[in-house]
């Protein structure tokens, strides 16, 4: 992935070392439709006589046009060849603007690479953790796009991440590159790909020019595939009908408060005083959400990862990337108990990172838990989330003295939220969240993190779609280490939105038959649902 600057570009030489990466100038040249149509319509189309290529470029039309029921028309060779594609233009890139010493790859260093051992590398904490995972996402979603399946674009990133480590970079292979490229790239894709795909799905018939840009500002990846390859990949992804509840919301913090023992003066000597850490007490943000496959749902299955899922992502002025927490139901199944309560059970999958701008915690993981929606009353609902798993984890310090950077290590991790709906009026959501990063599975097994986070929001809804929300965020960490001073830090943050809603009902998802309380027509879940 792009890396900071570390050395100057060295003129010329910039040219130099790109065999590593020339087989992607053959492989790219497949991303021309008119090639990659008439390579695989002579493997699959029987009866076609061979003067069907003198057909005018006017009349022509592909052979195959993708199904997502059958898998007819799903390609394994185009993904492949857009990843080696992408991969050739990013490092010709990197290498005049970044730094030649690290992009510079050729035949030696690719030959070096594949006889290294793998290391854990010391590049930037957003870099590895947030970086890597979206280009492993874009990975994802080449195959995604291209027909193929969750579990099969799984491993187009691993694949792509594979390549980029050993021939796209000078360095030695790094472990945890391939881990979050890997596994949290398609934690991160596969929402994208969905929310996408609902744009295009929502205005019914054949999406036009409005819908084709917003699915493509969601995931490049699916907006590119339509572009290239016209009717092949034109048949929109089936979300089978999902109950689900988004909302955007604007904003400003109000006030702000900070604790922590770290001393800024790394210089300092035991007379001198010590710094503390500061942060932005006001600033900008914007927030965006969204639940999808929401149990409760008449006739919803659960029969394919992220049938369900949890999106949330936050942007500030202070470091641009506040947050992005994503969960989905990897593998499970619906239950029920009595009239009043749905729900889903199983594997879930998660990518999380969040950087309250005094220190980050990011992870990747794998847990057992479960989703349900009870109705209290006739208007009230309770939604609520409980998990638990281990994933691969980093958390540090920013600007801090005395310590690493960040550090790895297995992470347990949990998480229980909460969200109370009153009527079409109200809303209060709770979430906590922990991760502990353990010494277990890092370069340096000498010290632990602990990290707690806590949201509690109030949404009031004004008028139509339109609401305001009060939330409070407050996160802890506790680090340990032998030969350091015991670390501990807070920051709490309350801030004040405008919410746009997708749903004056509030994601409140109500089966009940009418003489239960239910609606007078259950069935028209989403009738008030934005498109996102």
């Amino acid at each position: 992935m792009v890396k900071p600057l570390r050395c100057s570009v060295h003129g010329n030489a910039c040219a130099r070392g790109s065999a590593t990466l020339l087989p992607g100038l053959l492989a790219f040249a497949l991303l021309a439709p008119p090639a990659v149509f008439a390579q695989e319509q002579s493997a699959t189309a029987s009866g076609k006589t061979a003067n069907a290529a003198s057909t005018p470029a006017a009349e022509w039309k592909p052979a195959l046009k993708l199904s997502w029921e059958t898998g007819a028309g799903k390609s394994y060779v185009i993904p492949f060849a857009e990843i080696v594609g992408f991969e050739f233009l990013l490092n010709q890139y990197d290498r005049r603007f970044m730094s030649h010493e690290v992009y510079g790859t050729n035949w030696s260093s690719f030959k070096h690479n594949l006889g290294s051992s793998w290391v854990v590398d010391q590049d930037p904490f957003q870099t590895n953790q947030f970086l890597h995972p979206y280009q492993g996402s874009v990975f994802h979603g080449f195959a995604r796009s291209s027909g193929l399946n969750f579990w099969e674009s799984m491993g187009y990133a691993f694949g792509g991440s594979l390549l980029w480590k050993e021939a796209g970079e000078t360095g030695k292979p790094s472990i945890n590159d391939q881990i979050t490229t890997t596994f949290a790239g398609p934690m991160l894709g596969e929402p994208l790909f969905r929310m996408a795909s609902l744009v295009l799905e929502g205005g019914g018939g054949r999406p036009g020019l409005w819908r084709e840009l917003g699915a493509a500002i969601i995931s490049p990846t699916l907006g590119f595939n339509r572009l290239a390859f016209g009717e092949r990949f034109t048949t929109v992804f089936p979300s089978h009908d999902p109950a689900y509840f988004s909302r955007l919301q604007l904003g400003a913090t109000l006030n702000a408060d900070v604790h922590s023992n770290v001393n800024l003066n790394t210089n300092a000597s035991p007379d001198e005083p010590r710094v503390q850490q500061t942060l932005k007490r006001n600033q900008a943000i914007a927030d965006f959400a969204m639940a999808y496959g929401l149990p409760g749902k008449p006739g919803y299955e659960y029969t394919r990862p992220f049938d369900y899922f949890n999106f949330e992502f936050s942007a500030v002025t202070s470091n641009i990337i506040d947050n992005v927490f994503v969960r989905g139901l990897l593998y499970g199944t619906s239950y029920e108990y009595g009239n009043n309560y749905r729900g889903i059970w199983g594997i879930y999958g998660s990518y999380d990172y969040a950087a309250p701008q005094i220190f980050r915690v990011s992870s990747t993981a794998a847990s057992l838990g479960t989703t349900g929606e009870l109705w209290l009353s006739r208007k009230v609902a309770l939604e609520g989330t409980a998990l638990g798993g281990l994933g691969y984890g980093a958390a540090g310090t920013i600007h801090g003295s005395g310590e690493r950077n960040y550090h790895y290590g297995l992470t347990p991790q949990a998480l229980l939220s909460g969200r109370l709906t009153v009527g079409d009026r109200a809303q209060f959501d709770l979430t906590g969240r922990e991760y502990y990063v353990s010494g277990v599975g890092s370069t340096e097994s000498r010290g632990s993190e602990n990290i707690l986070r806590g949201d509690a929001t109030f949404t009031l809804r004004v008028y139509d779609r339109n609401a305001i929300a009060i939330r409070y965020t407050t996160s802890h960490r506790h680090a340990i280490y032998p030969d350091l001073t015991d670390t501990h830090q807070r920051v709490g943050t309350i801030a004040l939105f405008y919410t746009l809603l997708g749903d004056t009902g509030l994601g409140a998802v109500d089966w009940r038959k009418a003489e239960e309380g239910g609606p007078a027509q259950p069935q028209d879940q989403n009738a008030d649902h934005l498109p996102l």
